[in-house]
């Protein structure tokens, strides 16, 4: 495992399953990362369709290699394939893995986002 924390930029939807997944990832190891939230902030969202060449979300930079569209799983396995970190069998605080209800999607597209804490995932 290196010991040299590595540059994480991670383009995230403020309320999204995948999103907090690659969040829950970073908060198990815990991993330093700069968060741009593509809802609050569509310049973010603009950007991280110039870096990835897709519109997909989330986004993971990691040094400088670009992770297109993954889950929280996907940048784990990344990070312990690449020498970044030892795997762990602790469990992450949230699903590493799972989307948000279409409830969920629908309210979002209507701008009622949920309540921080109220994220509900799909099994």
């Amino acid at each position: 495992m290196s010991n040299a924390q590595p540059k994480i930029t991670a383009y995230l939807k403020t309320f999204c399953g995948w999103s907090e997944g690659v969040r829950a990832i970073f908060r198990k190891y815990g991993l330093e990362w700069e968060e741009k939230d593509i809802i609050k902030n569509p310049a973010f969202r603009w950007e991280m369709e110039q870096r990835s060449g897709q519109p997909l979300s989330p986004c993971v930079e990691i040094d400088g290699k670009m992770l297109a569209d993954i889950s929280g799983d996907e940048v784990e396995a990344w990070l312990i394939e690449n020498g970044y970190l030892t795997k762990s069998e602790a469990a992450a605080d949230a699903p590493t893995n799972s989307s948000c209800t279409d409830e969920q999607h629908a309210a979002m597209a209507a701008g009622k986002l949920p309540a921080i804490g109220k994220i509900k995932f799909l099994d």
